[in-house]
């Protein structure tokens, strides 16, 4: 027992160490990767004025967050939900649906600013972007309040009803992501070779990786929902430590801040120097020698 709440598992079998010890290896490498996006576009004004890193920057503050979640949702016994069992009022697991708005809103933004320029940059702002982003976590936080005021009966409506509506953003995710996919494909392409040509390829690139992996990772969790609440069925887990669909859908909070490292040099080159180079001398001495590197090439220009 840790301040009245057990822990997951009872330690009387291998599978409870193994459970126990990759929710404490899967929180802290989230926290990690996750926390050091936020950082690397914190700390860079250039990743900053850039729109799609706002976005980003969005969703790994919320991944972070999810990150730490697991020390609590994965390391102790902890069913959310209903009916829930020390639960945190669905707020830790409601983190997952920021994101979920996030990725949305960054589908439109790489489309208006590939196919439609002249009105991206005209009428899409740093501030309008801004304030998108804090709308998805507006709209989050009172529907999260919604169901924990209303009675129980009307909250279990209102779950019913995030679900339709969730299937509703799936779909429209996946046409988009087909757009953007043929946008990238043939549209871009076209292009004569540029800087801003590499850019909307980075960027589509990025955000449609993203947003497979996460409907390959939420997907499993989705449908089984689905089947509790409508047919009565599905599977059910001892608790959120044990249970395979909600692990799946959390991992995408270390998924998607690997996938903007592995996509964006500018990310990587950013992460590099304003975290790893201060925690691991091996990186500060790599990164001192780049810009060594870019000062002599500057100096014979």
């Amino acid at each position: 027992m840790t301040g009245g709440v057990p822990l997951s598992v009872d330690f009387d079998s291998p599978e409870d160490y193994f459970i126990f010890i990759f929710q404490i290896l899967f929180a802290t490498a989230t926290v990690l990767v996750a926390g050091a996006v936020v950082i690397g576009i914190l700390s860079t004004r250039a990743l900053r004025l850039q729109n799609r890193f706002i976005f980003m920057l969005n969703t790994s503050i919320c991944d972070t967050l999810v990150g730490l979640s697991v020390y609590y949702l994965g390391l102790f016994d902890v069913q959310e939900g209903y009916p829930s069992r020390n639960g945190t009022y669905n707020v830790l697991p409601s983190l997952l649906g920021v994101n979920i708005l996030t990725f949305l809103f960054a589908q439109f933004d790489r489309y208006f600013a590939v196919c439609h320029p002249f009105i991206y940059s005209r009428f899409i702002t740093r501030q309008f972007v801004v304030g998108v982003n804090i709308c998805c976590w507006v709209y989050n936080s009172a529907h999260l309040l919604a169901r924990n005021v209303l009675p129980l009966s009307k909250a279990i409506q209102l779950y019913v009803f995030s679900i339709v509506f969730f299937q509703l953003i799936i779909f429209t995710k996946v046409v988009m992501t087909v757009k953007l996919y043929v946008i990238a494909r043939f549209q871009v392409e076209r292009d004569p070779p540029s800087d801003e040509k590499e850019t909307k390829k980075e960027s589509l690139r990025i955000i449609i990786f993203v947003v497979i992996s996460f409907l390959v990772l939420w997907c499993p969790s989705f449908v089984n929902i689905i089947i509790r609440f409508v047919l009565g069925g599905g599977l059910t887990f001892r608790n959120e430590a044990t249970n395979a669909f909600a692990i799946m859908a959390r991992f995408n909070a270390l998924c998607t801040p690997s996938v903007y490292l592995w996509g964006s040099p500018a990310l990587r080159e950013a992460t590099v120097r304003a975290v790893w180079s201060r925690l691991c001398p091996r990186c500060k001495r790599r990164v001192d020698s780049c810009n060594g590197k870019a000062d002599t090439k500057k100096s014979w220009k």
